[in-house]
């Protein structure tokens, strides 16, 4: 008798029921997919993180060679005691009006860090025109800090890699869920060449930017922010960004100090966010030439306090390694606070471009430092070195602030090499996060976010339909309704939805389930349904106690 051979993938979907047999089938198209974006799109993020890593330490020099300007004519000025004032003044309001009317003339969505812009992008709320956006994010960035205003390279970094990303994508026609993948990947890149920190890059990216831990964007984010990594080490060397001793882990008994810290930055973290929104308010409502006014005014005092104190402006290296190393004194730690936390909001109010990663880090420095020098007059046994918590005070102030616990831990931890204090720095940056959430405070980056996209924000209108994808959150106001009940107005549809790898075009009966993804086609006439599917598929921002 004759044998034949069987095939069992055959008999498996043989003995399938219709619904198992779908469910196969969508599995394995689902995988061959994936395995054929995966071959696409890894080696062009190795690209992205080529050319970001290399356009970042191209703008690290040319930071480097503005700052080095700067501080020589500062120094040629003091010769001059009578009139040399006269000549920092000049030099920063100059250079700050030029870095404002570079962005206000040719590319707004140049202004502040650009991380709430790469964002919408992402979201698809905006596009990225990085043909205008690289040219003019580099030279007012560059003109902005090396007048010395108080912001940092960080956010300008991770704009211009996303920006880096979408050319990318588009020299090599590709698609439009592969070029979003290519610009959070050019994030990350950016943030990793940055601060010398790749983890930092890659978190940063799942945590903050993009909030998609899909496999493809956590590659191409990972992949991206080594390669920058790389090509900052090899031409700008491999020093760690600040230079401070490695500390010993504290002892057990000092965590209640460490929370009482969480606790502070998570209050001071609140008031950063509202002052730097504040600023926002009161210089936007400012019209057509009165808008260069604040740059002027605020880079003509950059210019005098740097005249005094030049260690005060600029983006606070140099200061943060004198807190880190615990040199500052307990009584000007509140004065040099204010004066560094009212100086970042005004110029990152004026609209220059500039973020708020490094003044961020030297105000949670000082927060940290001042409660360790207390603990230590309290418990000299328990807290011997008062500058261990200005290492810890940076993370719990990023994370008060930013919202995004891991990437500001992984930042500290390879900025300055202190792995000793993992605990600490958890123990610190929960009681920020839950103080900042107590208080229902926004991230800034959320808060930046939601005031650029506002329904009164001209660039919302738009020519023709868009089509935009939101996920919704556990939590959120739309888990568990009906489409019916979402409240969208007419020439808003939901063309489909994707859920555990299964898509499914709704109805009005269909009940939407939590991380359900939603495409939406909306018309120009129905751009209010944004805010409306922002607002609804996003988890509100308190803490049930």
């Amino acid at each position: 008798m004759e044998q034949t051979t069987r095939n069992p993938l055959k008999i498996l979907f043989h003995q399938s029921s219709p619904r198992e047999l779908r469910n196969s089938q969508s599995e394995i198209q689902e995988y061959i997919a994936t395995s054929k974006q995966r071959r696409e799109v890894l080696p062009r993020a190795a690209l992205v993180g080529l050319l970001a890593g290399l356009i970042t330490v191209l703008f690290g020099f040319t930071l480097e060679k503005g700052e080095l300007i700067r501080k020589e004519l500062l120094e040629w000025a003091h010769q001059i005691p009578a009139l040399g004032w006269i000549f920092p003044i000049l030099f920063s309001a100059l250079g700050a009006v030029a870095a404002s009317w570079l962005v206000k003339r040719f590319a707004p969505e140049a202004s502040g860090s650009g991380i709430p812009h790469i964002k919408a992008v992402l979201h698809r709320y905006r596009r990225l025109k990085w043909r205008r956006l690289l040219p003019v994010k580099f030279m007012s960035g560059a003109l902005a800090l090396s007048s010395g205003m108080a912001l940092g390279k960080e956010g300008p970094s991770v704009q211009l890699g996303g920006a880096v990303g979408a050319a990318v994508a588009d020299g090599l026609k590709a698609q439009q869920r592969e070029k979003q993948v290519l610009i959070a990947a050019g994030a990350g890149a950016g943030l990793a060449a940055a601060f010398n920190a790749p983890l930092s890059g890659l978190t940063f990216v799942l945590e903050e930017v993009q909030r998609d831990f899909h496999p493809i964007v956590f590659a191409s984010a990972f992949i991206a922010s080594v390669v920058a990594n790389i090509v900052t080490r090899f031409f700008a060397g491999s020093d760690l960004v600040f230079s401070v001793p490695s500390y010993d882990m504290p002892p057990l008994g000092s965590l209640p100090y460490f929370a009482v810290l969480g606790i502070l930055t998570g209050l001071l973290g609140i008031v950063f966010n509202q002052s730097l929104l504040g600023t926002l308010k009161i210089f936007g409502r400012l019209k057509g030439k009165w808008t260069l006014l604040p740059a002027l005014g605020i880079g003509a005092i950059t210019g005098l306090i740097s005249w005094y104190y030049p260690i005060v402006v600029g983006g606070g290296n140099l200061l943060s390694e004198e807190v880190l190393e615990g040199k500052l004194a307990l009584s000007i730690i509140p004065i040099l606070f204010c004066l560094r936390l009212l100086l970042t909001a005004l110029s990152y109010g004026s609209g220059v471009a500039g973020g708020i990663f490094a003044p961020l880090l030297v105000l949670g420095a000082m927060i940290g430092l001042a409660v360790g020098k207390i603990a230590n007059s309290f418990s000299p046994l328990l807290v011997p070195i008062p500058a261990v918590f200005a290492v810890v005070g940076m993370a719990a102030y990023f994370t008060a602030i930013v919202r995004a616990p891991l990437t500001g831990i992984l930042l500290i931890v390879e900025m300055t090499g202190n792995y000793a204090q993992m605990l600490p720095l958890l123990t610190a940056c929960l009681f920020a996060y839950i103080t900042a959430e107590v208080f229902k405070d926004l991230p800034i980056y959320e808060a930046l976010l939601h005031r650029d996209l506002t329904l009164h924000n001209p660039h919302l209108h738009v020519e023709e339909p868009v089509i935009l994808e939101f996920e919704i959150e556990e939590g959120s106001p739309f888990e568990g309704e009906k489409v019916s009940a979402l409240g969208l107005p007419p020439g808003c549809v939901i063309m489909r939805c994707t859920s555990a790898g299964m898509e499914f075009i709704p109805t009005a009966s269909t009940i939407l389930e939590a991380h359900t993804k939603l495409t939406v086609e909306i018309a120009p006439e129905a751009v209010q349904a944004v805010g409306i599917l922002r607002k609804g598929c996003e988890k509100q921002h308190f803490l049930m106690l």
